[in-house]
Formats: C-alpha cells, structure tokens, sequence
C-alpha cells in the first residue's frame, strides 16, 4: 500500500468503516512507514481530545432568546428581511437540519458489522467481537453494529456503535468505554469525525 492510499484510508479505519482486508493491509503499511503512522498518531490524538470534551449544556434561558429573536410578524417579507440580514444563520441552520437528517437516515440503513483498531488478536463470532482472555489490543478498537465481549485488554479507548458491550471480571481497558445507541449521539459521532477530516484536508 502507498503513502497516498493509506492516508486516504485512515479516517475509514478510525470511523470502523473499512473493510477487514484494508485494515490489515494499512496496520502492515503503518508498521513499515513512520510518517504515516506519525500521521495516524495525530489523527487519533484528534479524535481522542474531541471525546474528552464534554458537550456543553444549553443555557436555561436559551429558548426564550430564540424565540424572543424570531421576527414578531409572519408575513413572508419579514421573514425573508430576516434570512436576508442573517444569511450566514441560516444556511448554517439549513446545513445542519439537512445533515441530521441523511445521518439519521444512515443510521437506519447501516446495519453491517465492521471495525477498526488492532484487529489480530480478536475473534469474530457471527456480529460478536471477544478480545479473548490474556490477549491485548493494542490502541483503540471501534465496533459499529455488534457486540463487544472483552475477556482480555484494550489498550486504548473501547467504542461501540449500535451494539452492546459486556465487560468480564478479568477485562482491562486502558481508556473509556463508549457506546453510541441513539440516532444523535451517532449524528454528533459522525460530525465530530467529518469536522476532524475537514480540519486535515483530507
């Protein structure tokens, strides 16, 4: 694999959204290549730092200023007079409902297993992934659309979308747990991840 395509490939591989034969063909490629694997250092940097912040929580008084901000009138010439003085408001109000939406509709057609993260010392059962006992994951490990069983270790943070995750006496991982059951929090994942691909041009 060449330095181009496995840059191309690394947010896939972060999100759980490439293959199984492409995963392991760029763990190959960032085990001989240092600058790609500097990279994909980086980018999990990135995306580690966007879960540990915590989502703000919303004003109380925020709906009140909303509404106290919307035009009084509900003539059409009002409310365009508004868009027109707010044009940055609303196309960022319009990306964003329409963004949701394709991902809530994603949300419901997406339901094949896939991963990302050390996947040479699992064991895929049917959509079941065990870390077996006394076996490490090396970094992070992302399930979407299964369910995480972890005798062993993870060495890194354990995230599960659509799926559930069971925990043994003898289990350890390094960093956080993080399922992802709902639409939204499947929304903010996929955002966080887009703003993250965005921010690195690629």
């Amino acid at each position: 694999m060449k330095c181009n395509d496995a840059v191309k490939r690394m947010h896939d591989y972060l999100d759980g959204d490439l293959p199984r034969e492409e995963s392991v063909l760029l763990q190959q490629h960032l085990r001989e290549c240092p600058a790609c694997e500097e990279r994909y250092g980086a980018l999990e940097r990135t995306e580690a730092l966007i879960y540990a912040q915590p989502v703000p929580a919303a004003p109380s008084h925020l709906t009140d200023a909303i509404m106290g901000a919307l035009p009084k009138k509900r003539s059409p010439k009002v409310w365009t007079s508004w868009v027109q003085r707010h044009p940055a408001a609303s196309a960022a109000a319009i990306f964003l409902v329409v963004m949701l939406s394709s991902f809530v509709a994603m949300w419901n057609q997406d339901d094949q297993l896939s991963l990302s993260g050390d996947l040479s010392h699992v064991v895929i059962e049917g959509n079941k992934v065990i870390v077996p006992a006394g076996q490490k994951v090396e970094g992070d490990l992302t399930i979407k659309n299964g369910e995480a069983e972890v005798l062993g270790e993870v060495e890194g943070n354990l995230t599960v979308i659509d799926g559930n995750v069971t925990l043994a006496s003898t289990a350890h991982i390094a960093g956080k747990v993080k399922t992802v059951d709902r639409a939204l929090d499947w929304a903010w994942y996929k955002v966080t991840t887009w703003f993250d691909t965005v921010a690195y041009g690629t």
